[in-house]
C-alpha cells in the first residue's frame, strides 16, 4: 500500500494498492512510449493503457500528456517518479536476494550475450550443460546489454565491463580476430596493404563501428566503404561466405569454417577480451555459481580455438601480426 498525502502538490489524499500500476507507470514514464513500455513489462498495449488509467483514476490526476510521438509525463507524475524509482529498486533487491534464499542448485539461469558469442556457447552448448541436468539453460541474443538489475538475465558475457558497483565481472578469454574470405578472393591478395585495399569488402554499418575490428578496417580502407554493410555479426558472416568480400571475423568462426580462408594473420587491434558479468546479490546463488564456474571452465578449455593459431599457409612460416 502507498500513500500519498496532498501538500502542494495538487494530489488528493490518495492509497494506491497496486504496485503493478506503479510499475507500468514507471515503464511508461522512463520509455516515453506504450510500444517500448510494453515490450519491457511482457504485456500489450491496452494492458498499459488501462493500468495507467486506474492509476489516474486512484490519485485523481492526469500523470501523462499525450503527445503524437511520446508519453510526456506531467508536473504531478514527476513528483511521484521518484518515489516509485525508490519501491521498484527495494523490489528488485528483494527479488534478487530471494533468489538465493533456497540454497536450492535447481532453477533457470539465463545468459544474456550478443550474436558471435551466441555462435560460441552454441558450438559448445552439449559440453557446458553436460553435467548440469538440474538446471536449466536460457540463452538470450541481444546487442544491447540486459540490464542485471532488473533481472533481464542472470549472467551477461560482453567485451566491456560497465561502471556500475552493483556488477561484478570476470575476464573469460581474448578472442583474437582475423579477415576471412573464399579461396576466390584470397588468392587475389598476398597480404599487403595495397592488394587488400582492392578487394571488395563486408562490414557493419555505421551505428555499430564499435564492433570489433571495425576500426581497423576503417583505417585500412580509408575513404573506401565497405560494399556490403550489416548491423548483424551472423549475417555478417555468411556475407562473407557467400563470396561478397572479404571482412574481420572472430578466428574461431573463420577457421572452423572450410568456406573460408584466413586471409591476414591475427588483428591485434581487434582483439577482444569477453567478460562474465553478475549482479553482485546473485553471484553466490548456488545454481548462478555453478554457471559461472562452468562458463570459465569451458572458455579455458578452448582457449586455442579462441586465440587463433598460425597463419595457416602451407609451406610458409607465420606472417608477422598484421596492424592497419
Amino acid at each position: 500500500m502507498y500513500t500519498l498525502s496532498s501538500g502542494c502538490s495538487g494530489y488528493r489524499d490518495a492509497m494506491i494498492g497496486d504496485w503493478d500500476n506503479l510499475r507500468v507507470f514507471l515503464a511508461l514514464a522512463e520509455e516515453g512510449n506504450l510500444t517500448a513500455a510494453a515490450r519491457r513489462l511482457r504485456v500489450s498495449h491496452p494492458t498499459i493503457s488501462r493500468r495507467i488509467k486506474a492509476l489516474e483514476d486512484e490519485l485523481g490526476t492526469r500523470l501523462f500528456d499525450r503527445l503524437p510521438d511520446r508519453f510526456q509525463p506531467t508536473e504531478q507524475a514527476l513528483e511521484l517518479l521518484h518515489d516509485v524509482k525508490e519501491m521498484e529498486r527495494a523490489s528488485l533487491s528483494i527479488d534478487r536476494r530471494s533468489a538465493g534464499l533456497s540454497g536450492s542448485h535447481l532453477g533457470t539461469v539465463r545468459i544474456s550475450v550478443d550474436e558471435t558469442m551466441a555462435e560460441f556457447l552454441g558450438r559448445h552448448l552439449t559440453e557446458l550443460t553436460a553435467n548440469h541436468k538440474c538446471i536449466e539453460f536460457e540463452i538470450a541474443v541481444a546487442h544491447i546489454s540486459a540490464n542485471l538489475s532488473r533481472r533481464e538475465a542472470d549472467l551477461l558475457i560482453r567485451h566491456h565491463v560497465p561502471d556500475l558497483a552493483s556488477v561484478v565481472g570476470r575476464k573469460l578469454a581474448t578472442f583474437a580476430f582475423s579477415v576471412y574470405g573464399t579461396a576466390e578472393l584470397a588468392a587475389r591478395t598476398d597480404g599487403s596493404r595495397s592488394t587488400l585495399v582492392e578487394l571488395p569488402w563486408v562490414g557493419f554499418d555505421e551505428e555499430h563501428q564499435y564492433m570489433p575490428g571495425q576500426r581497423w578496417q576503417a583505417a585500412l580502407l580509408g575513404n573506401g566503404r565497405p560494399a556490403v554493410r550489416t548491423n548483424n555479426g551472423v549475417m555478417l558472416a555468411n556475407a562473407i561466405r557467400g563470396g561478397n568480400g572479404v571482412g574481420v571475423l572472430p578466428c574461431f568462426i573463420g577457421d572452423a569454417d572450410p568456406a573460408l580462408v584466413r586471409v591476414t594473420p591475427v588483428i591485434d587491434e581487434a582483439a577482444t577480451d569477453q567478460w562474465l558479468l553478475v549482479h553482485s546479490d546473485l553471484r553466490n546463488v548456488p545454481r548462478v555459481r555453478i554457471v559461472m564456474d562452468a562458463l570459465v571452465q569451458l572458455f579455458k578449455a578452448h582457449r586455442a580455438e579462441i586465440e587463433g593459431g598460425p597463419f595457416p599457409v602451407a609451406g610458409e612460416p607465420e606472417r608477422p601480426r598484421l596492424t592497419a
